[in-house]
């Protein structure tokens, strides 16, 4: 159980900087042809197109980026309340 929950954790933090790289992106816009910009694109949007849907744009500003990441940190506390 404390190994799944380690792994678990460490998946998370990678999901978190892979989100963090694709918020970074998406203010200096690198251009489509990017590499990593396209690997986080891939990575992050199955997570966040479905948040989106429940939480609309403030003022022009996508929050479901912060919104992920904060269920993520949260899980990630659950987890190790958990794990030990």
């Amino acid at each position: 159980m404390f190994f799944i929950a380690t792994l678990l954790i460490y998946v998370l933090y990678a999901f978190i900087i892979v989100m963090i790289v694709r918020v970074i992106f998406s203010w200096v816009s690198p251009g489509a042809s990017n590499p990593v910009s396209r690997l986080a694109y891939q990575i992050t949007e199955p997570v966040l197109a479905p948040v989106r849907r429940w939480v609309p744009p403030v003022s022009g500003i996508d929050l479901s980026p912060l919104l992920v990441t904060l269920v993520a940190y949260f899980v990630i506390a659950a987890l190790r309340s958990i794990g030990g």
